[in-house]
């Protein structure tokens, strides 16, 4: 009986009953029909039970889930529900979706003929990495008569963890792959040159630059040849992600330090498809989730393993033990992208020493974060006293990130100032400005 629910149909016709026996206390002839109108209600009743519930599995549903849910993505789930009633059916499929989404509304109604299924889907949106837990599945299903319902339960307790953003990496491989990579349709990277990795010598066509021409080849042959080149490769590179307090604020729903760590997974993803060697490590009183650079078909999903569950310690993050930690474990030259947030000049001059100490040894570029409220007060026209402050403030605190990017500069490090939201583009067309240019 626990699956047995009433519907609001029979506390309609209740009320109707109890409404006609208050008019028979007026008009006795009423009684009878009032005997009467009680009496068929308990009947459709019992019919409307005994259709319902003279089958075991009348109605079979399925919650089709992907293997993991992409942190800050949209992730389709899809239920499939099938009608093995002799009748058609009304259902309400109510899904006990993770707690950390907070819908508490969540509700689907639909029509399903005998001997047929439907098909429908919902998309999710993590905002958080971790485990998210599902609960049941549950199906309301209403006969013609309307009167009850029963409630069909399936699929307890599923369990799906939530990686970094993964959805639209072979979007960015894609793009990446191209000689001109796009920044959101707007923006068009320059191929500044090419490396000068030897590839093979080859017949010259027109479009070849006639400054790799090979004479030597040329003479033997007697028709031009030229020299090819291909980007180095097995170059390596690091994501050094700053997981401090800092990197706790939050834009769009996600922090900074969800932003770091997709961009990583993105660019990694690229890293690998161009045949360079990716690695990370995590760091904020200490360095932790290492990775060693690595180009193995594996190298992506170890990465992403590394990075499933970082979480923001809220320390102020050790760069002292970063420089210490870079020098003894990468040891050769490496392309390192630090991800971390500035705010200040001053918070960059503590921290100078050590970053100049791994651009000594290193291709250092600093990425750090537009904040976009600022943005919105910059570029609002202010209508009272305060606004203006406000804006004021705005410009001052957006002048001082412009500073950093000066004084970083002048010790040969390179930076990336931008949007959260174009983290992800920004960060592979600064490596691909880099292999282009062959500065590393």
């Amino acid at each position: 009986m626990k699956n047995l629910y009433l519907n609001n149909r029979i506390f309609f016709l209740l009320f109707g009953a109890g409404f006609t026996y208050v008019l028979a206390f007026f008009f006795p002839v009423l009684m009878w029909a009032a005997h009467g109108f009680l009496i068929l209600i308990f009947i459709a009743t019992i019919i409307d039970f005994l259709l319902l519930f003279n089958q075991k599995d009348a109605v079979l549903a399925q919650r089709i889930l992907p293997e993991k849910l992409s942190n800050g993505d949209r992730n389709s789930v899809k239920v499939d529900v099938k009608n093995t009633y002799p009748f058609q059916i009304k259902i309400k499929v109510i899904d006990e979706i993770p707690f950390q989404f907070q819908k508490r509304d969540f509700l689907i109604e639909r029509t399903i003929e005998t001997q047929k299924n439907v098909f429908f889907e919902y998309f999710l949106e993590p905002k958080e990495r971790g485990e998210y837990s599902f609960g049941n599945l549950n199906v309301f299903v209403k006969s013609p008569v309307g009167l009850v319902s029963r409630r069909f339960t399936f699929q307890k307790d599923a369990v799906l963890p939530s990686y970094p953003s993964f959805i639209h990496l072979r979007k960015y491989e894609l793009m990446a792959l191209q000689n001109e990579f796009l920044l959101g349709g707007i923006k068009k990277i320059r191929k500044l040159g090419h490396t000068m990795e030897f590839e093979q010598i080859k017949e010259y066509v027109p479009g070849d630059d006639v400054r790799t021409i090979n004479w030597k080849a040329t003479s033997k042959r007697n028709q031009l040849m030229v020299n090819q080149f291909q980007d180095e490769k097995s170059q390596r590179i690091f994501m050094l992600i700053d997981k401090g307090r800092t990197m706790q604020m939050p834009f769009n729903g996600l922090s900074l330090l969800d932003y770091s760590i997709n961009a990583t997974m993105a660019l990694s993803h690229i890293i690998l498809k161009k045949s360079d060697r990716a690695g990370m490590m995590t760091f904020s009183k200490k360095t932790e989730n290492k990775v060693a650079a690595d180009n193995k078909s594996g190298q992506l999903k170890k990465i992403s393993e590394a990075l499933y569950n970082v979480q923001t310690n809220f320390y102020e993050s050790d760069f002292s033990r970063l420089y210490q930690d870079v020098k003894f474990s990468i040891g050769q030259r490496s392309l390192i992208l630090l991800f971390t947030n500035f705010e200040t000049l001053d918070a960059v001059n503590r921290q100078m020493k050590y970053l100049r100490g791994i651009a000594r040894n290193h291709l250092l570029v600093i990425v750090f974060f537009q904040n976009s409220e600022l943005q919105n007060l910059i570029h609002k026209n202010p209508e009272n006293m305060q606004e203006v402050y406000d804006e004021i403030i705005a410009e001052k605190l957006e002048f001082e990130k412009k500073l950093i990017i000066q004084e970083l500069r002048k010790y040969g490090i390179y930076t990336i100032y931008t949007l959260p939201e174009n983290l992800n583009i920004e960060v592979i067309n600064k490596y691909l400005e880099i292999k282009a240019r062959g500065i590393l």
